[in-house]
């Protein structure tokens, strides 16, 4: 089976490189801003998808190992990918879109509600690229009023 690269497939391979990166994390109004460290390494699988691992520690300060797959599917006119990491248990399922201006990535995605809630609550993971050597990540959550709440920030700089 061989499948068609499209202009998708190849905005993906901006992601490829190693990059070092900053995170804010922000777990509640009243709880104090989180910063951690890391570094990232995205590579090419095939033409069609990109897979990156990240390593940082996590907010208990022990060591965390997280992979992000993404790529394109032409029939569902949508990027699609998943997310695991080495201190949770959810297995994140990505659908997105690019801005107009091909610049930013939103993946949505549904998840655990860490607010104690029952169910699951909307979430974005929204990749965007001020340079080919500078991204950021932004996550958000769905809250009980339908409004986008920030949680998390991070920062990427190439390294190679």
């Amino acid at each position: 089976m061989k499948s068609e690269t499209h202009a998708e497939h190849a905005w993906l391979q901006k992601l490829v490189g190693d990059w070092t990166v900053e995170m804010r994390c922000s777990m509640g109004p009243d709880q104090p801003e989180m910063t951690s460290q890391g570094t990232e390494s995205v590579r090419s699988v095939g033409d069609l998808w990109t897979l990156g691992e990240g390593k940082s520690e996590g907010p208990d300060g022990s060591p965390m190992t997280s992979f992000m797959t993404l790529g394109y599917d032409p029939k569902k006119g949508k990027f699609v990918g998943t997310f695991i990491a080495s201190m949770m248990t959810h297995l994140w399922s990505y659908e997105g879109t690019l801005n107009a201006a091909k610049t930013m990535l939103t993946l949505d995605t549904e998840g655990p509600d860490f607010s104690g809630g029952e169910g699951t609550v909307g979430y974005q993971d929204i990749i965007e690229f001020h340079s080919d050597d500078h991204r950021e990540l932004r996550s958000q959550l769905r809250d009980k009023d339908g409004q986008w709440q920030p949680f998390m920030w991070a920062n990427y700089r190439r390294v190679k």
